[in-house]
């Protein structure tokens, strides 16, 4: 995979559907992240999403719109490990409608709840 790429993975089984995403989601793939989304999202029904943002080294301004509009239409989990996989996983849900809660994991897979009181 080139340094300048966006890897895109869709894993489905019965119940989930797990989203990896890895390299850099900005410009062009950025779109490409909103033109599968808009192809996914149907198809999901009553699945769980989770996101893997966990080998994502850059997002710009259109890589995290298109990371909002996943995180506000789904409700996934999102699975990060490194400081600014974390600090994207809060950008991702940053002023969804309401929401007192991002629900995120640490690579080892053990979910947290992150409250946002300190964002208010």
């Amino acid at each position: 995979m080139g340094k300048h790429t966006l890897r895109i993975t869709i894993q489905e089984t019965e119940l989930a559907t797990l989203l990896t995403l890895e390299g850099r989601v900005a410009g062009p793939w950025a779109a490409e992240l909103g033109r599968v989304w808009a192809e996914e999202a149907p198809r999901l029904t009553r699945r769980k999403l989770a996101v893997d943002i966990s080998n994502v080294i850059f997002a710009d301004a259109d890589g995290t719109r298109a990371l909002r509009d996943i995180y506000s239409q789904a409700r996934p989990s999102i699975v990060a490990s490194t400081p600014w996989t974390k600090y994207l996983a809060e950008q991702m849900s940053a002023n969804s409608n309401e929401d007192s809660g991002q629900n995120f994991s640490d690579n080892d897979g053990a979910h947290k709840e992150q409250e946002n009181a300190d964002h208010d």
